[in-house]
């Protein structure tokens, strides 16, 4: 019998070889938690033509009319609630503001970044239309805080010239960062302009984050309980078994070619304040948050 399901993943390359093997097999459903969205075009055409039904898997799938559905959590309400964290940490942990802040985004070619960003923006663009915030460095679009590859070397970087540029008679009081990895990689450059470590936010729950939230060093992290969203999709594969239409819970997207529907698993922020409760059910992160 020919493959139901097939899931894509690694590096853009090893990702369209999957995909080509995984149609010659006969897949008819093909989850793609893409690299790079904008790249898999010709072989989801060719997926296309052989009938199968197209899944991406938390990233959007690009600059294509071969997507039929998108399923993951909602990349614009993980940025509100980033924006929202930071301003209430900087209320917590910074007295009075104004607010000196500086933003970071994540890479131009993941099509999550912009939803991040963009959501985290209508929380805090308000902030600086009133003076309540201010970017010392003028870096407040996403073109000029994308980081390219997600890589933290381009984050920590960049941070050691603001601190060297704009930050030498002023306190830095605030990041919004879009994930754990890039948080860490800024308060490391903070720290070693001698500087006091600003509230961060961040992304992921990576372990080293949890702890540093734990020890009052990072300010928050979003908690994207994979297990809800392989159980979700492992059901909608089911139900395309059945020959059911996909549900939806939100309006569609679209991804430059075609609008597609989607299905968004709400993500949890966590603060040193409800880890406990929001890791209660998780094995590795649970105990982290205990003693």
């Amino acid at each position: 019998m020919a493959p139901m399901v097939q899931f894509a993943n690694g590096g853009v390359t090893e990702q369209q070889n999957q995909i080509q093997a995984m149609i010659e097999k006969g897949a008819k459903v093909l989850v793609v938690g893409s690299i790079d969205g904008s790249q898999l075009g010709t072989q989801l055409a060719t997926a296309r033509e052989n009938g199968a039904f197209v899944i991406a898997y938390e990233r959007l799938i690009t600059n294509t009319p071969d997507v039929d559905f998108k399923v993951g959590f909602d990349a614009y309400q993980v940025g509100a609630l980033q924006g929202e964290s930071l301003l209430a940490g900087l209320a917590a942990r910074k007295g009075d503001g104004p607010y000196n802040i500086e933003l970071i985004a994540g890479s131009p070619d993941d099509a999550s970044s912009k939803d991040f960003f963009d959501g985290a923006m209508s929380i805090l663009q308000p902030k600086l239309d009133d003076g309540s915030l201010t970017v010392p460095s003028g870096q407040i679009t996403f073109e000029q805080v994308g980081t390219q590859g997600w890589k933290a070397e381009n984050v920590q970087k960049r941070f050691d010239s603001l601190m060297s540029g704009f930050y030498q008679e002023i306190d830095l009081h605030g990041v919004l960062s879009p994930n754990d990895t890039l948080a860490r990689a800024a308060m490391a450059s903070v720290r070693a302009a001698g500087k006091d470590v600003p509230v961060l936010t961040g992304q992921d729950s990576e372990v080293e984050s949890v702890k540093s939230i734990m020890a009052g060093e990072q300010w928050s992290t979003i908690y994207k309980d994979t297990r809800t969203l392989v159980a979700q999709t492992v059901d909608f594969v089911k139900q395309l078994q059945q020959g059911q239409t996909l549900p939806t819970n939100a309006d569609p997207v679209n991804n430059g070619t075609i609008d597609v529907p989607v299905y968004l698993i709400p993500p949890v922020i966590v603060t040193k304040e409800n880890a406990a409760e929001a890791y209660a059910n998780d094995p590795n992160l649970g105990p982290l948050t205990k003693g």
